[in-house]
């Protein structure tokens, strides 16, 4: 074998190194040789994709749902033989460097993405064919980003958790014959990683116990694949208010900060999407037990708030469980 290395990089159009529709994709594949080397086809292409995958089982039957979508492809050819098969083609012995350049379509596609039981990718693959048997490969990915201008995108950087007006959820719950209400709202359209966000809650304990509110995350990622669809949640703890005391009414504003590391919101893929919302829970305190209530707070434009059904009873109080995310 005399192909010692082989390898394909890219320049970077900015800082970051994030690459948006209309970009121009430029760089250069390395091909290190010992000797003469033989090629009958020596290429590089760029591509970028969607892929949805995921396995159910019903009973004894065991089913897998995949679908595939291709936002576009390129071919650039180095090197192609002249007989196409017959090994013409001489790559001397060293090191070489090829450029290639590509144009990215300034077309709405969404951003770079893995989730669950997903992933959007963009990427590079060159590929050098001495014979039907020898065949040298290499694969980068590079960065993607949409652009905000598009319907339903990422908004670049935005993690879309409010709405164009105040919006406000209020919840009301039983212990016993004692009434424990709950209004949120939020005050921003959207936010970018590491910036705050404003939450007010006004907390009307009419109990005979200290209430507490705790902020919760919650991530949504939604696939689809042969008319199917699942979903996959994840809730992470935001923040913890103040106690609210018994028999009190007080409204409390905390501040959030937005992980830097989360991904945007995105609607823009037709086999998978990622929203997110903000949920309030009340806890209770009872002696030496916590009983739970929660309050939904939709934190994405357009969206319903969702129905909500109480279970449990009696002196223990109830609870509320979401409906929301089927």
């Amino acid at each position: 074998m005399t192909v010692r290395h082989l390898s394909v990089d890219y320049n970077k159009v900015n800082e970051r190194g994030v690459f948006s529709p209309g970009d121009t994709l430029s760089g250069r594949v390395t091909v290190v040789t010992s000797g003469e080397t033989k090629v009958q086809c020596f290429l590089v292409k760029a591509k970028g994709k969607a892929k949805v995958k995921w396995h159910e089982q019903d009973g004894r039957a065991e089913g897998m749902h995949v679908d595939r979508r291709k936002y576009f492809y390129f071919e650039h050819i180095i090197i192609q033989d002249k007989n196409k098969g017959d090994g013409s083609e001489v790559i001397r012995s060293g090191r070489h460097a090829y450029p290639f350049t590509f144009v990215i379509p300034n077309t709405d596609m969404p951003s770079s993405y893995e989730g669950k039981w997903g992933k959007i990718t963009y990427s590079l693959k060159a590929q050098l064919t001495q014979s039907i048997w020898l065949v040298h490969k290499t694969k980068t990915r590079f960065p993607f980003l949409t652009k905000s201008e598009f319907p339903f995108a990422s908004k670049s950087e935005m993690i879309i958790i409010g709405l164009k007006e105040q919006q406000s959820v209020t919840r009301i719950s039983f212990y016993g014959s004692a009434k424990v209400a709950l209004n949120v709202s939020s005050e921003k359209l959207g936010v970018k990683q590491g910036e705050a966000m404003g939450v007010s809650v006004q907390v009307l304990n009419h109990s005979a116990h200290t209430v507490t509110p705790k902020f919760y995350l919650c991530e949504k990622q939604t696939f689809a694949a042969d008319s199917k669809r699942i979903v996959h949640t994840n809730e992470t703890l935001f923040g913890t208010g103040d106690p609210i005391a018994a028999q009190t009414c007080q409204t409390k504003t905390k501040v959030l900060s937005i992980p830097t590391q989360l991904h945007p919101t995105f609607f823009n893929c037709c086999m998978m999407k990622l929203e997110y919302r903000l949920k309030v829970f009340i806890h209770v305190h009872v002696g030496p037990c916590t009983i739970t209530t929660a309050t939904p707070h939709w934190l994405r434009e357009g969206e319903h708030v969702g129905d909500w059904e109480t279970k449990g009873g009696g002196r223990g109080g109830q609870r509320g469980q979401p409906r929301c995310w089927t």
